[in-house]
């Protein structure tokens, strides 16, 4: 069983940052981060496997950076230049053995003035 446990949502201006970090208990592979804005469906954000190698959804392209720390099973997500279309729940997630797959339990992130 791994557990994940996500911080750093929070109401943010157009134009500012945030930072999302994640943190997951037991051996894990593949980690990243999903979201989902009211009435729209649970969208990729960003993925970063253990070798470090990342993806990123177009939205996400140029604004965001998704890193991670294999030894603290840790991975942030920086989000510069934000805007009100970034509002959603992001969701944090791992695979571990088997690809079974672990979520956060999500952390709200509002962009508005």
């Amino acid at each position: 069983q791994v557990h994940l446990v996500e911080s750093g949502g929070g109401l943010v201006q157009p134009g500012g940052s945030l930072t999302l970090s994640c943190t997951a208990s037991g051996n894990i592979f593949n980690m990243g981060w999903y979201r989902q804005a009211p009435q729209k469906e649970r969208e990729l954000v960003a993925d970063i496997n253990i070798g470090g190698q990342t993806n990123y959804a177009d939205s996400a392209k140029g604004r965001f950076t998704i890193s991670r720390d294999n030894v603290k099973n840790t991975v942030w997500l920086k989000m510069d230049s934000l805007k009100p279309e970034d509002t959603a729940v992001y969701y944090c997630y791992a695979d571990a053995i088997f690809q079974t797959r672990y979520w956060a339990q999500g952390t709200q992130v509002t962009v508005s003035s």
